[in-house]
């Protein structure tokens, strides 16, 4: 995207470097990386940023409206409303596609959103271990809203994810969080903040209030940074445990369950912009569907890491939804190659990472993430047989 800074890049580029840049991460965190790291990172160029940031500020205008709430009360799934939610989501994440306009310009495409956690420490992490591996100019940034150094990043987090409590009375909540493909997030965010990763089943119950056990100590639990998905409790039906997901106990969650369902693919139909391809409800369609499927992505809503998502639409797959008020037909969008490679061009996502702290009107744009794909899915997943592909960073040109 950035012609002069990929061609340096590039030239610098070995395969020993990279061998390199990936073993420090393993030394690092011994066993906990289980994804696969791009060889390089994204350099965007200031048009693209300021679209970017546009963007999503024209989401963030309808998510911090007044009536949001009211709009996707039906988001929450029956039998899945957690007690005590708060006024706002504590963190949003916004995907896009990097695509071209019809006059050859590169522009983002809205692919997603999620009122919930990326992996905010890993990705910090591996930018700066970019910048000590590679060649990366000073003058290029990966943060925003004030902070400019890891430091002040973490600052900053750690303002939402901790707040005044003493970090072993917070906690990171996962199913089984060793077995998790982005554990490696989990390690670094104790290192950051002293917040552990412990498992739902370990939670235990006493009254409305919520503790864990470590080297035969009680440790009670007063605020839950939240990674856990109502999805994966699906895949263990058979669980027994003193705390249930739904339960009104005395904990500050950060962020709250609720807001994972709220801003999510539910709300892709509410927004109206020129960076969001046609997007509707199923049920909206009232049998009456578009006769170029082929042109669509047929989604549920409550789904994850794109299970479930059909790309190759069929008449068929439609008739077959008995439950059309909880998918949505997508216009698809067609990623343009834009990361040159060593041996090609390679397509682009790039996901926008927001805090939104307690007393903010708004949420505050923090740092972003990127994937990079030859596959016809972009999660890392979908391209486990090529190179220059998988998690990356990027680094964005200054105006």
């Amino acid at each position: 995207m950035l012609s002069s800074i990929r061609q340096s890049y590039n030239d610098a580029f070995s395969d020993e470097k990279y061998e390199a840049f990936i073993n420090s991460i393993h030394a690092d965190w011994p066993g906990q990386l289980d994804f696969r790291v791009a060889e390089t990172p994204v350099f965007i160029p200031k048009d693209l940023k300021h679209k970017l940031i546009e963007a999503c500020e024209s989401f963030v205008d309808v998510i911090a409206g007044q009536f949001f709430k009211q709009k996707t009360q039906a988001a929450i799934p029956a039998g899945q409303h957690v007690p005590n939610e708060n006024a706002h989501t504590s963190f949003l994440a916004i995907d896009f596609a990097i695509c071209k306009d019809d006059d050859g310009i590169l522009t983002p495409q809205l692919i997603e959103l999620q009122g919930f956690p990326s992996i905010f420490g890993f990705q910090s992490y591996v930018t700066e271990q970019f910048r000590k591996f590679f060649p990366i100019p000073d003058s290029f940034g990966n943060y925003f809203s004030g902070a400019t150094t890891q430091a002040d990043y973490i600052a900053k987090l750690k303002e939402v994810i901790v707040g005044n409590e003493n970090p072993e009375n917070v906690i990171l909540l996962e199913i089984y969080p060793e077995q998790q493909k982005t554990r490696v997030d989990f390690a670094v965010t104790e290192a950051f903040f002293g917040v552990k990763a412990v498992c739902y089943t370990k939670i235990k119950k006493e009254g409305r209030q919520l503790y864990y056990e470590q080297d035969g100590r009680r440790i009670d639990i007063k605020r839950i940074y939240n990674r856990l998905i109502f999805d994966d409790l699906g895949n263990f039906p058979d669980l027994q445990t003193e705390f249930n997901f739904t339960d009104d106990v005395d904990v500050t969650w950060v962020g709250h369950p609720n807001w994972f369902f709220r801003i999510s693919k539910y709300t892709l139909p509410f927004l109206n912009s020129p960076y969001v391809p046609e997007t509707r409800f199923v049920s909206e369609y009232n049998g009456d569907f578009p006769t170029d499927l082929e042109n669509y992505v047929l989604k549920p809503l409550f789904s994850f890491a794109g299970s479930g998502v059909k790309i190759h639409v069929e008449a068929k797959d439609l008739a077959e939804i008995t439950d059309p008020e909880n998918w949505i037909l997508q216009r698809k969008v067609k990623y343009e190659p834009v990361v040159q490679a060593l041996d090609g061009l390679v397509k682009c996502e790039i996901r926008m990472l927001f805090i939104w702290p307690e007393n903010a009107t708004r949420p505050q744009l923090l740092t972003s993430l990127s994937r990079l794909s030859r596959g016809e899915m972009i999660g890392v997943r979908f391209n486990k047989d090529f190179t220059w592909v998988g998690g990356s960073t990027c680094f964005y040109e200054p105006d």
